[in-house]
């Protein structure tokens, strides 16, 4: 079964700092690509890092870039999300994503997890 899921989420001040976690089920960490995508109510989701599982090459939004930073754990079949210096607009929920190519669009992801709740107050 595929089947991906996320922790680590919660509520911080401003310019403090949350990691997010993603578990991925052997299937599903098998795709060439994981992805971290957050969501508000009312947009859609927006990409936020990639990263090549084979070779763990990470990309990253520029809305992020310098504040988040995305490693694996391969023995875990885990990604993670090191978010610093977090702003009240980083508020949404996170979401981990796997795909067979990588990608900017959520269109072209085939697993997705629950999500997880981060909330920065100012």
């Amino acid at each position: 079964q595929v089947h991906l899921v996320e922790s680590g989420g919660g509520s911080v001040q401003a310019g403090g700092s949350l990691r997010l976690s993603c578990t991925a089920s052997r299937a599903a960490y098998s795709s060439v690509c994981m992805a971290w995508f957050r969501q508000t109510p009312g947009k859609e989701r927006e990409g936020l890092t990639i990263i090549h599982t084979d070779t763990g090459i990470t990309s990253y939004f520029a809305s992020v870039k310098g504040r988040f930073a995305m490693s694996q754990d391969n023995a875990k079949n885990t990604v993670y999300l090191q978010m610093n210096s977090l702003k009240p607009e980083d508020t949404a929920m996170y979401y981990c994503a796997a795909a067979a190519r990588c990608g900017w669009s959520s269109d072209g992801y085939d697993y997705w997890g629950q999500g997880t709740q981060v909330t920065v107050s100012s």
